[in-house]
């Protein structure tokens, strides 16, 4: 993962959406790649020893300064991979992606005892780490593979209705405060106020549907 970020100038962010051990170091890895630019993998690829590519296609998207390309692909795996870490462990990796240079993993351990072993052998191997939060859940959070629900909520969007989403979350209007109102994202979308309003809550009532099920 970090170099396939470093072969590429403009990537935003690189997602570990499932892995399979097959032998001698080599995983069989599914990838999410956000780009801020057009790439093409099989060329980006060949000049990273130890990778080769099984499979891409591309995830539909609005903005035509986005791209977001799922690879399979099988990489050689220094060890120790930081999934190999979490597995030993017996954790369930929840999520794992790489963005700025700087990796985020998510993970559920059984419990404290497992969680401090957990992080002490990553420290162990792979030096200081940050530890974000630790939150104690009855839910264990799914494993991996977050990249097909990403599939998933596109294609039951509107080129529209991905356009506003987009806009509202790269210009702030879902942060606490707001840098951004309707009326801005209508100015840069060259639509009316009510339009965005009207995108905006199909689209979110869609997401809605998609965890809780469409309305008697």
């Amino acid at each position: 993962m970090a170099k396939l970020q470093r072969a590429l100038d403009d990537v935003r962010s690189i997602e570990l959406d499932n892995a399979f051990y097959v032998e001698d170091g080599t995983w069989l890895e599914s990838l999410t790649v956000t780009s801020n630019a057009g790439f093409d993998p099989e060329t980006v690829l060949e000049g990273i020893s130890g990778a080769s590519l099984f499979y891409s296609s591309e995830i539909p998207t609005a903005s035509d300064d986005l791209e977001i390309r799922r690879l399979t692909l099988l990489a050689n795996e220094s060890y120790p991979f930081i999934l190999s870490l979490v597995l030993r462990q017996e954790a369930i990796p929840n999520r794992i992606v790489l963005q700025n240079g700087v990796f985020e993993v998510v993970t559920t351990a059984r419990d404290w005892d497992q969680f401090r072993s957990m992080a002490d052998e990553i420290q162990e191997t792979l030096g200081e780490f940050e530890l974000l939060s630790v939150t104690q859940d009855e839910e264990p959070g799914e494993p991996l593979d977050s990249g097909r629900l990403t599939e998933v909520i596109v294609s039951k969007l509107t080129d529209d209705q991905l356009a506003v989403l987009e806009t509202a979350y790269t210009r702030g209007y879902f942060d606490v405060p707001r840098d951004a109102s309707e009326t801005d994202l209508a100015d840069e979308l060259d639509v009316t106020q009510s339009t965005v309003n009207e995108r905006l809550r199909t689209a979110e009532r869609t997401l809605l549907e998609l965890i809780y099920g469409p309305r008697d």
